[in-house]
């Protein structure tokens, strides 16, 4: 064998995967089209938001990366719906995209048992069974052996970009696309869709008129996002906030026509929940204006990026509706907006680990899965990194619950219900969300990135330390009076704050704010926390009802017909994955219970 693994694809999911694999002990070769573009961020220069910073620190809580690459370049940071729950509670850093891909570059080159290669991959070698993966060949005729491999292409495979009337096989503005691979898997029989995505114009950031628009500044203190540091410093810049016009929505229905996406040349379905600007003008007539936040890119950069404009209208449309809002009047169009269409494969095609059901050792992450953003491309990068090393080893994969990670929302999402649209994670999409708070992400995963052999004894210390510090400052306030109650009672109402709390009892201050705001979420919701503690106790029962890896569907009287199908094709681990299963009902449910009780086996 060349390798133990090889990882295809530098960006997000690449980097968690090759470097999970590696540091796990395993000799890995990562193959990228351009080495210079590894980490990039090819949209919005961020990391971190609703349901997506909890991600984040989930993968940090796991001994992933990301974590450690925004803390050393984010350029501004906010805790996003602070005056709201915990729940819905998330952090955000804007950083520098220049900063985070170097340094994303320089910690693969670092890293031992790794190795970067720079070609294309084409299609991958198959066992003469053309059951199992034993390698790839790449466009400059090389074959390399593996014993597994993960499989991140992102947007690149097939890749083809829109602007207006022109079109080209792009995977980013300029980048071309890998051309080959998809042909190749589905000439091998895999479930091969496509899907759309975008990004807006980005803009000059002298020809801009700032006192147009609303300052956004970020929190002045910033909580770092991996759980290795106590505190971060970094230069903070300001974002600002403008809005569209009936004067730009007129430009662009005047000019829909033009829109691929409106002309029928793309096909692929973009995302529902972050849609081109020509979408929300047409889906929502009755707006008469849309927010756009603009971001700087970098501190080493004029670039500035139009968040909530992506487009595929042409240039000359995009100039036009540019320069219709205000603050963008004069704006110096640097880069234009696009759509890209590209490959992806059926998630419900995979195992729970992230293993292909097609062909075994090839596992696959991020957009490949048909997911969008950074974040859920990471941690689906790190789990399968995680599980091909398991497999290697010859152990059970780690699979996560819905109930104790985003992650595990997220793969148990993709895997049973699969996604005919670019899957993104939000907070309403966790049942159990106040068990998912980003900062109980090391307290919920740590141990178990400990026992895969990604994270060292000094994070289950530094743990156990940041444990007692909570303790701490609890024991403190059950000791200290406010307004004629113990402070802990008080901190509990409302309209007291820890900060409230800090001006009266001095003590406070000698810990650090993130162990001061995890206090003040644990208290305040106390109550409604062990109230889903019993819910996640329900859940867990079905959860734990396992189905046979051998069961004959066939043989079970009484399913409906729909159900039947779709259990042979997802092959649920779980009575409680079945239940999340479309078209499975109650009774068909009660038919496996039935079965599992008498010949299954209980997890």
């Amino acid at each position: 064998m060349d390798y133990d693994a090889i990882v295809v694809g530098g960006g997000h999911a690449g980097i968690e995967a090759s470097l999970a694999l590696s540091r796990i002990g395993f000799k890995t070769l990562l193959v990228t089209q351009n080495l210079d573009a590894i980490g990039r961020l090819s949209c919005n220069p961020a990391i971190g938001g609703l349901s997506k910073g909890n991600i984040v620190r989930e993968v940090d809580a796991l001994g992933g990366e990301m974590g450690h690459l925004i803390d050393h370049s984010m350029i501004q940071y906010r805790i996003l719906n602070r005056r709201r729950g915990p729940a819905v509670q998330a952090p955000r850093a804007q950083a520098d995209k220049f900063t985070y891909s170097r340094l994303a570059k320089e910690t693969l080159e670092a890293q031992s048992n790794l190795s970067l290669f720079m070609d294309t991959v084409v299609d991958i070698l198959l066992d003469k069974d053309g059951k199992n993966l034993v390698g790839i060949k790449t466009a400059r005729g090389h074959s390399i052996s593996c014993k597994v491999m993960v499989l991140t292409t992102g947007t690149f495979m097939e890749g083809r970009i829109f602007i207006g009337e022109y079109d080209a096989p792009f995977g980013r503005l300029d980048e071309p696309a890998a051309i080959g691979l998809g042909t190749a898997l589905r000439a091998k029989g895999f479930p091969v869709g496509r899907l759309k995505t975008g990004t807006p114009a980005r803009v000059r950031k002298s020809s801009l008129d700032f006192d147009k628009m609303e300052l956004q500044d970020g929190d002045p203190v910033l909580m770092p996002f991996s759980f290795d540091y106590d505190t971060i410093e970094r230069p903070m810049l300001p974002c600002h906030i403008t809005w569209t016009n009936e004067k730009t929505h007129k430009i662009i229905r005047d000019n829909i026509h033009r829109s691929p996406l409106y002309g029928g040349k793309i096909v692929g379905k973009g995302p529902r929940y972050c849609p081109s600007i020509e979408d929300k003008v047409v889906r929502f007539p009755d707006r008469d204006r849309h927010q756009i936040f603009v971001e700087p890119e970098g501190v080493g950069t004029e670039e500035m990026y139009l968040n909530g404009i992506s487009s595929s209208l042409p240039e000359d449309v995009q100039w036009d509706f540019i320069h219709s809002i205000e603050g963008l009047e004069h704006a110096q169009i640097m880069r234009p907006a696009y759509a890209v269409e590209y490959d992806y494969l059926d998630p419900q095609n995979l195992f729970p680990s992230l293993e292909s059901k097609h062909v075994g050792g090839l596992f696959l992450a991020g957009q490949t899965n048909g997911t969008s953003g950074y974040e859920e491309a990471a941690c689906q990068g790190l789990m399968a990194g995680i599980n091909a090393a398991q497999k290697l080893k010859g152990e059970k994969p780690l699979i996560l619950s819905r109930s104790e990670a985003y992650t595990g929302v997220l793969i148990d999402d993709l895997v049973t219900m699969g996604t005919k649209e670019p899957y993104r994670m939000f907070t309403s999409r966790a049942e159990y969300r106040l068990n998912l708070r980003h900062d109980t992400s090391d307290q919920r995963l740590t141990e178990k990135g400990f026992a895969v052999g990604l994270q060292k004894e000094a994070s289950i210390q530094r743990l156990q330390a940041k444990m007692e510090k909570i303790e701490a400052v609890k024991d403190l306030l059950s000791k200290r009076r406010y307004e004629q109650k113990t402070a802990l009672v008080a901190l509990k109402m409302p309209e007291v704050t820890m900060d409230d709390l800090k001006k009266t009892i001095p003590e406070l201050k000698d810990f650090d704010e993130p162990t001061r705001y995890q206090v003040e979420l644990d208290v305040k919701y106390e109550g409604y926390i062990h109230r889903q503690d019993r819910q996640v106790s329900r859940f867990e029962k079905l959860e734990g009802l396992l189905i046979p890896e051998n069961i004959d569907y066939d043989s079970l009287d009484g399913l409906s017909a729909e159900s039947r199908e779709k259990l042979k094709m997802i092959r649920p681990l779980s009575v409680g994955q079945a239940s999340r299963m479309n078209g499975v009902r109650t009774s068909d449910l009660a038919i496996l219970i039935l079965n599992v009780d008498k010949g299954g086996r209980r997890g």
